[in-house]
């Protein structure tokens, strides 16, 4: 004997599918389904959506690794103040060493990038 009960909140519409025994399949379907739902056909089927995705993915990816590199995956201090500030300051030596590698100099306390030439 299936019985079907169906129970809607105002944050979430469960569908509890029982099976006759104690143990039954929960379906959630969350507030934001329908949106999500549009963005993953979009990211399906359109072609500029996809192209947008292939030009920015791998810069993201590269950043993100540049992050993590040499065991830097892993929070080292206890408390989210002294985290956020090793987050800030990696983040800020990892542009640092970025501009330096392009070419940033510090001459007679003035900084400078070299233009880019062709």
């Amino acid at each position: 004997m299936t019985a079907r009960a169906i129970r809607i909140s105002p944050i979430e519409l469960t569908i509890s599918l029982y099976t006759g025994t104690k143990t039954g399949r929960v379906v959630t379907i969350r507030p934001h389904h329908d949106l999500q739902a549009a963005a993953r056909h979009q990211a399906a089927t359109d072609p500029a959506w996809q192209e947008d995705y292939r030009r920015w993915r791998p810069m993201v990816e590269r950043a993100v690794a540049w992050l993590v590199a040499r065991g830097n995956w892993r929070l080292r201090y206890r408390g989210a103040y002294a985290n956020d500030r090793w987050l800030h300051h990696r983040a800020a030596a990892l542009n640092l060493r970025r501009l330096i590698n392009l070419g940033l100099t510090h001459t007679s306390g003035i900084w400078t990038l070299k233009p880019i030439t062709a």
